[in-house]
Order: structure tokens, then C-alpha cells, then sequence
């Protein structure tokens, strides 16, 4: 193996743990099922979750996840995150990409599959306070804080959307949304103003992100020295996408007030991005799968080989 296929398969081990990118759960988004699925192919929820702007959206996300003490307290608790974040992280990549790119049955039956996940994870803190997964306001917050850093990092560091108009972000709110429901969560924000209220107003029972997670989220372990160096700049672009109600819980600049040198680093975070996509290809094998579903793709490769 080349170093460039050698470096193309453990990125896509990371996301996905598979060096192929295609583990069972991406096979089953082409073989499960027909149909479109929830979101339309030529949509702004394929165009969002398809691109790679969410690897630095997912690092936003989790400083705001971390700013809830009971979403926290799941997390910590239930999960081997610190031993095994990367298996973290495509335990979260497979509900995204099922969700966005499967079909209606499959999308559903992933739904139910965390659902199912969620009701183990409950307990109670030092304080009293309890907590649940399936707690639809705890639920609700996960979504707000995926939502707005994946549209942030959208917005900052990913590919043009203007052929979707300028109220591409109203529509990626509102339909995002559905898989939220599907989860339990309630109440849910149909507009970009509608996401930012929503979240200004959880202010008076966020926490400060504590130091372990942040210096955790800045560097995970197992990281090679290139993939270091990649990483920090995806770090350091998220610090400055946050929203302005996390940024201070998170000491990061968030995405307030931007000086000079929180421009140049998000020119550098989209720089890494584009050159990673040239790397990886126009479409995830996520998408490829799902196109070849709907019979607007080529077979892939490990489909021509199975």
C-alpha cells in the first residue's frame, strides 16, 4: 500500500472503524431498503452532513456538549470515550450518516437502535441531580449544539452553499430536525434565529467545560505525528465556531467578535479541509452507497468486489 492510500484508510478507519470506510452499518445504507429516505438527495442535509466541514463541527459540538453537566455526566459515565475515542466517534458518525443517507426503514430502525442505547444510560451525580439519555430536554441540547456547529462550520470553513439560496440555514434547521424527533426530543427550533434563542436561553444551567475534556478535545491519544498536525488545526478552527453563550463556558474565542488572527486560523482550517478532500474524493463511502441506492451512482468499490 502506497502512503497515500496508507493515509486515506486511517482516516477513514477513524471515522468509521473501518480502514475501507464501508463497516456493515454503510453496506446496509445501499442494500437496506428503497427510496430517498428522509432527505432529499439534492438537499441541504445530504449537502451539509456530506461535506467535510463536520469533522471540525463535531469538535464545536462536543465543547458545547460538554458545557451541559448532565449531557456530560452520559457521556463520562456510559461511554470509554478517553480509552477509545475514535470508536466514540464512529458510534456517532453511524447515527449521522444512517439518518441523513439511508432509507426510511433503515434510518428508523438506527433510531430505535439508540434509542435503545439511550435507556441504559441514566444515573445520578454527587449533587442529587439525575440524569437520563432520554431525557428529551437533555436531548434536545445535543441536538442544538450539533445543530449550530455544523452549520457554523458549514457557514466558516466549508463548501459554498449559495446555490441553496441565503436561507439555506432555516432549511437545514428545520429538516434536521426529524432525526432529533426520532429520537424523543421535543420542541425543537424551525429557523437559524429560532436555534440561537434556543440556545442562549439553556445559559443558566451550563457549566464550565472542565479542563480535562478541554485538553482532551485540543489532542486525543493515539494520533499520529501528520495526523497531529491536521487535527490541531480542525481544534483550533472549532475554538473559533462556538457560540457566543459556550465560548466563555469553553474559554475559547468562539465566533463573537473575530480578530485578525481567528480569520487567518479559520483560512487555515479550510485549507487542511480542501486538501483532505482532494484526498478522499468527492463523495463519502456513505453517499456512494446511498447513490448507488437510489441508482444515481456507481457501484462501489467494495460492492464490485463483494
Amino acid at each position: 500500500m502506497n502512503p497515500f492510500d496508507a493515509a486515506r484508510a486511517a482516516f477513514r478507519g477513524r471515522v468509521s472503524g473501518d480502514p475501507t470506510g464501508a463497516p456493515d452499518w454503510v453496506r446496509e445504507i445501499a442494500t437496506v431498503g428503497s427510496g430517498e429516505g428522509w432527505y432529499d438527495p439534492d438537499g441541504v442535509v445530504w449537502r451539509v452532513h456530506g461535506d467535510l466541514s463536520t469533522l471540525v463541527g463535531g469538535v464545536a459540538a462536543l465543547l458545547g456538549q460538554g458545557a451541559h453537566p448532565l449531557a456530560l455526566a452520559g457521556v463520562q459515565r456510559h461511554s470509554a470515550y478517553r480509552e477509545d475515542p475514535w470508536k466514540r466517534l464512529a458510534g456517532t458518525a453511524r447515527w449521522l450518516v444512517v439518518t441523513t443517507f439511508g432509507s426510511a426503514e433503515l434510518a428508523e430502525r438506527e433510531s430505535a437502535r439508540v434509542r435503545g442505547m439511550h435507556r441504559r444510560v441514566r444515573g445520578t451525580l454527587p449533587d442529587g441531580r439525575t440524569y437520563s439519555a432520554g431525557d428529551p430536554d437533555l436531548l434536545r441540547w445535543v441536538h442544538l449544539a450539533f445543530t449550530d456547529a455544523f452549520l457554523a462550520a458549514q457557514t466558516s470553513v466549508g463548501r459554498s452553499m449559495s446555490r441553496y439560496g441565503p436561507r439555506w440555514g432555516d432549511e437545514y434547521v428545520r429538516d434536521w430536525a426529524r432525526s432529533a424527533q426520532a429520537l424523543g426530543a421535543t420542541d425543537l427550533p424551525m429557523s437559524r434565529t429560532e436555534l440561537a434563542e434556543a440556545i442562549r436561553a439553556y445559559r443558566p444551567v451550563l457549566e464550565p467545560v472542565p479542563e480535562d475534556l478541554l485538553t482532551f478535545l485540543q489532542g486525543p491519544p493515539g494520533l499520529s505525528a501528520p495526523e497531529k498536525v491536521v487535527y490541531a488545526g480542525f481544534s483550533a478552527g472549532a475554538a473559533r465556531l462556538v457560540s457566543p453563550t459556550i465560548a466563555p463556558l469553553a474559554r475559547v474565542p468562539g465566533r463573537g467578535s473575530r480578530t485578525a488572527r481567528d480569520r487567518a486560523q479559520l483560512l487555515v482550517t479550510e485549507a487542511q479541509l480542501r486538501a483532505v478532500h482532494l484526498a478522499l474524493g468527492s463523495h463519502s463511502p456513505s453517499e456512494e452507497a446511498a447513490r448507488w441506492r437510489l441508482g444515481t451512482g456507481p457501484a462501489p468499490a467494495w460492492a464490485a468486489s463483494a
